[in-house]
């Protein structure tokens, strides 16, 4: 790291002697309403542009009142946002790409045009759980398909770009929110300008407290981050360095349990009494602390106050000048990255007596016990339950398995240097492009698991439970019940790995007339270095006897606990790389329409998936070059139209897709083809003082072939809605504005099996604005107004059965809803 520090520090010290170089004029990079400077070449009308571009404002995001990025990017069309588990740990992809795992697979999210990381489904903080939105925030480009897959590296499906205010307007902005139906307060601030001599800045960002949108018992949410960025514009370009520092607590909220009634095709799912499915989370103020082993296998104690802890240091230096009539564009960001996961992640549910009579048969070989409180205010008394008064209401007691997940370190260092330059040639313009990216990720993290009783109560009151064997034996220790994931025991596992991407790229864009033609390559060379520690061939972990309570006595538990064996890591040491092309055709028929067509090639690698599933040989090399390649082949055409009042683009699209994955849900690897086409809609109409956007995403989407099983060729993958649809209506007066955004999915399947459904949903958002001065506004918002039940997924792939069942006989099924109605207020002064 001391290298690529230099190497930040010599090119920041470089691009400031630009000003030197400088002769010529070349064009502002500051976005516009009119331009989009995501996935192309150099920014562009785009009407000009053989891509399919979603841009969401500040006004948009501030309107939208969503509860974090996730939840925001549901409202673009095109993509597939799962915001169920809070601000972390989503899920997201595009036009009927599959979703087999968590995180970003096929995009690249970026931050000012380079990627925030390199990979955007690792583990534990994937690229997306590491954005905020702040009043910084100038605007979010979306570029979906196209030529994301060259201008970008790990990018086949799409590029979001958040992109930063840079001190262009003299002014600032102070706001504070407060949540009025949940506990939650924050504070934002910006402000930036002229400085003088041709300098300008801006400079802001956020702190918030709280429990959060969902009912925790203690503050869920906890810190915020603070952005500056430094522009010295010249006569031909600017040089610019920017900071952000981001220390964040964010809760995670696992599946939750509903009773399950009707059929797999029309599941009828009801909300359990007691615990509120949309409002209550697992975590409470009973169910902090535990104690399990890290990485050199010693005792440490884990805080579920953490949630997902993550902090971000970094610092950029941005430079584009015209040298020569070519315009230089240069881009260098170090991100220090570290913090600690520390959530349920798993949780399995049962009435609370046959949960007592499942652990003695397992645990004792008895028939019979008692469960007997671990924690909270009735600690040491024996838990009385029946049918005609279960307890809690609900009668249930869950297996939560809590995940530890300490993040070392996810530094991430990325430099992109490109060169453009347009020429007359004939009667037309050619724009000729060319640059090398190059970016160092390390992934550095465990994960540790325990698994732990408690019973299930609203209001953050739910507290652990033990199990005593009818014989005295007490089976679980301090609601311990097993020292590792009772669900997937080989998941303790260590990655220690520096991944390296060499890419350079080049595209060639021709405009005469009223046809522009381009193309673009990109030759993506990568590696990885390293070791992990995990399960040995036979898929074990070493299990031993320890004490780690230190009370003098190895309990039930105490006596398997999972360790890593440190002495015998096992080696990564593979390489690969691929080729991607686009190329696309726009002829604009009229000055208000255009229609294109694209063809593209793209792949990125998966990282960290291909680990601990028998992909690598001993020696760390892959056994199948092919499977750290994953391809994305898709073809786009489309018409944009975009008049005085009206606005609309609709595209079809088809894709194919090889994925080489693992599930962390279902413990399995994956190995498919998928194939998806479709039609997108986006629209928006101004009229007065009524406004309307919207958009639609038709998807038929199914597995083509799957490589390890079989049976699933055909079937659609799992949570797939064959449409997605969003509409913001909304009304603008003088001094009051207000409005709705509908967001809704069809029913789809819960797995890939294609048994059971999850039932189709609309969420409604709502906001209104007043305006009592010209510089105040006062915004309320709700989200999810009407307290919907929106699955963003369920954990069984068909009914559930017998042996998960709550009071009489009822089988019970986890999911993972969208949160409840949830209404905050925002004053906000301008100056």
């Amino acid at each position: 790291m001391r290298i690529i520090r230099f190497l930040f520090l010599t090119t920041a010290a470089s691009a400031l002697m630009v000003p030197a170089l400088v002769t010529a004029e070349a064009p502002p990079s500051a976005p516009s309403n009119d331009t989009v400077s995501t996935g192309v070449a150099r920014a562009r009308d785009p009407l000009d542009s053989a891509t399919s571009t979603s841009v969401l404002h500040e006004e948009d995001i501030e309107r939208l009142g969503a509860r974090g990025v996730g939840d925001l990017l549901r409202d673009v069309p095109g993509l597939r946002s799962d915001a169920a588990g809070g601000e972390g740990n989503g899920t997201l992809t595009v036009r009927g790409l599959p979703a087999a795992s968590s995180g970003a697979k096929f995009i690249q999210v970026q931050e000012d045009g380079l990627p925030v990381l390199e990979f955007g489904d690792i583990f534990g903080a994937a690229g997306i759980d590491l954005v905020r939105t702040d009043l910084t925030l100038s605007q979010v480009e979306v570029i979906r398909g196209g030529s994301a897959s060259t201008f970008a590296s790990n990018s086949p499906g799409g590029v979001i770009n958040f992109i930063s205010k840079t001190g262009e307007v003299q002014g600032g902005a102070v706001a504070l929110s407060s949540g009025l139906d949940y506990r939650s307060s924050r504070a934002d601030v910006t402000y930036g300008g002229p400085l003088g001599d041709g300098w300008r800045f801006q400079a802001g960002g956020f702190f918030r407290q709280g429990q959060g949108p969902r009912r925790t018992g203690y503050d869920a949410q906890r810190g915020g981050q603070f952005k500056v960025n430094v522009t010295h514009d010249l006569g031909s370009g600017h040089v610019r360095l920017y900071g952000k520092y981001l220390n964040d607590r964010t809760p995670f909220y696992d599946v939750v349990p509903f009773f399950y009634g009707g059929t797999e095709d029309r599941p009828k799912l009801t909300r359990i009494k007691g615990f509120d499915a949309l409002h209550d989370a697992l975590a409470s103020r009973y169910l902090r602390d535990f104690l399990l082993l890290d990485r050199r296998n010693n005792v440490i104690s884990a805080d579920l106050r953490d949630g997902q802890h993550l902090r971000e240091r970094a610092v950029g230096v941005e430079a584009q000048f015209d040298l020569g009539g070519w315009l230089v564009q240069e881009r260098l960001r170090y991100s220090g990255v570290d913090g600690v996961v520390t959530v349920p992640f798993t949780s399995a549910y049962s009435e609370i007596n046959d949960g007592v009579d499942e652990i003695t048969k397992a645990f004792d070989r008895s028939v019979g016990g008692r469960a007997v409180y671990a924690s909270g205010p009735l600690s040491g008394r024996t838990i009385v339950s029946s049918r005609a008064n279960p307890l809690n209401g609900n009668g249930l007691s869950a297996a939560v398995v809590m995940l530890y997940l300490p993040i070392h370190s996810y530094d991430d260092v990325t430099n992109e240097v490109r060169i453009s330059r347009l020429l007359d040639v004939g009667t037309g313009e050619l724009t000729v492009t060319g640059g090398l990216y190059t970016a160092r990720q390390t992934i550095d993290r465990d994960s540790a698991w325990v698994t732990m009783l408690t019973d299930l109560r609203g209001h953050g009151n739910s507290a652990l439970t033990d199990v005593v064997a009818n014989s005295g034996r007490r089976l679980t220790d301090h609601g311990v019940l097993l020292y590792l994931n009772a669900f997937d025991p080989p998941l303790r596992r260590s990655v220690q790995t520096d991944n390296a991407i060499n890419a350079p790229f080049a595209s060639l864009n021709y405009q005469v007339g009223k046809i522009s033609i381009g193309g673009s390559v990109r030759y993506d060379r990568g590696s990885a270095v390293g070791r992990t520690w995990g399960p040995d061939g036979a898929g074990r972990l070493p299990e031993i006897p320890l004490d780690i309570n230190r009370d003098g006595k190895v309990s039930t538990p105490e006596e398997r606990v999972q360790s890593t064996d440190v002495l015998a890591p096992a080696p990564v040491n593979y390489r690969y790389h691929y080729l991607s092309y686009s190329s696309g055709i726009t002829y604009r028929v009229i000055e208000p329409l255009a229609v294109f067509a694209r063809y593209s090639r793209g792949a990125r690698t998966p990282a960290t998936r291909l680990l601990f599933h028998g992909e690598l040989y001993a020696d760390g090399s892959l056994r199948d070059g092919s499977a750290a390649v994953n391809s994305v082949r898709q073809a786009e055409a489309g018409a944009k139209y975009r008049g005085e009042t009206v606005a609309l683009n609709v595209t079809g699209f088809w894709a194919t897709t090889f994925d080489d994955n693992y599930d962390q849900i279902r413990d399995r690897p994956i190995q498919r083809d998928y194939v998806a086409k479709g039609l997108e809609l986006e629209g928006s109409l101004h009229v007065g003082v009524i406004g309307l956007r919207g958009g639609a995403t038709y998807t038929d989407a199914k597995i083509d072939k799957d490589y390890l099983n079989p049976r699933l060729n055909g079937h659609v993958p799992r949570a797939q809605p064959k449409l997605l649809f969003q509409a913001s209506p909304e009304i603008d007066l003088s001094r009051v504005a207000f409005g709705a955004t509908f967001i809704g999915a069809t029913k789809s399947f819960a797995q890939e099996e294609n048994r059971l459904i999850i039932p189709a949903f609309v969420t409604t958002n709502a906001f209104l604005e007043v305006r009592p001065a010209g510089r105040l506004r006062v915004i309320v918002n709700a989200s999810n107004l009407f307290d919907t039940v929106a699955l963003g997924g369920l954990d069984a792939p068909s009914s559930p059965s017998a042996d998960s069942q709550g009071v009489e006989g009822t089988p019970l099924v986890g999911a993972r809803p969208l949160t409840g109605r949830t209404i905050s207020a925002t004053v906000r002064l301008d100056f």
